[in-house]
């Protein structure tokens, strides 16, 4: 299970922010050859792993412009532990990402013998951010039957916030950023978590730095963006 829950948190903090622009994109680039590379650290600071994002196809047709992104996951011993596939589109002025793409491909293979429903709403992410503004919610959920043992999970996103703007210095560059706050609400069976949640998010680039914390507001892990590349 920390398989799954890894899968849903890295893509629902990364994928939505881990693009550029386009046509129709102020923050988000979403030109074929894009890639992105982020390093994870625990709460110590020490690295714990890293991920690959590279925009493998895009196309557009009047003011639609869809992206296909790639994500591999490296623990920290260099060791791929899940790959990912999923669509981004964006129409005028937001970005939408299908709530069903944020399933790894690698979770639907672990998880191919049961029926599964899964529905939810997209997240979304528009080009024109201010300051106090608040973003729509996003959710999955997944209801699952093996041998007529059910199971359900719920990832909910929810009070996201622009909360300001700072500039961040990583080692792909210097930022200026518009810092996004929100909380990521996970109930499987009998287990519920809450993390809150900051990313701060530039334009042209996207996501470049995230931290992850406790109820307790404590910092339980952080990304940042370590190499950016665009043809």
């Amino acid at each position: 299970m920390k398989h799954l829950y890894l899968i849903f948190f890295s893509i629902l903090f990364t994928g939505p922010l881990a693009m550029g622009q386009s046509s129709c994109s102020r923050f988000y680039p979403m030109q074929k050859g894009t890639s992105f590379e982020y390093t994870n650290f625990d709460k110590t600071g020490k690295e714990s792993g890293s991920m690959n994002y590279t925009i493998e196809e895009a196309s557009s047709s009047g003011d639609m412009t869809t992206a296909t992104m790639h994500m591999t996951y490296k623990d920290d011993k260099g060791k791929d532990v899940l790959n990912s596939n999923y669509t981004l589109t964006c129409n005028g002025n937001t970005v939408h990402i299908d709530y069903e793409s944020l399933l790894s491909n690698d979770m639907m293979e672990q998880f191919h013998d049961m029926d599964m429903d899964i529905t939810g709403t997209d997240i979304e992410l528009p080009n024109d951010l201010s300051v106090g503004e608040t973003l729509a919610d996003a959710n999955v959920q997944m209801k699952m039957n093996m041998s007529g043992v059910n199971m359900n999970m719920n990832i909910e996103t929810v009070n996201r916030k622009v909360e300001k703007k700072e500039t961040v210095t990583t080692p792909a560059g210097t930022f200026d950023c518009f810092v996004i706050s929100s909380d990521t609400k996970s109930k499987m069976m009998m287990a519920n978590n809450t993390f809150p949640s900051r990313q701060w998010l530039a334009e042209g680039v996207g996501m470049v730095k995230q931290e992850t914390y406790n109820k307790k507001g404590k910092l339980i892990g952080s990304m940042l963006l370590t190499q950016f590349s665009q043809n």
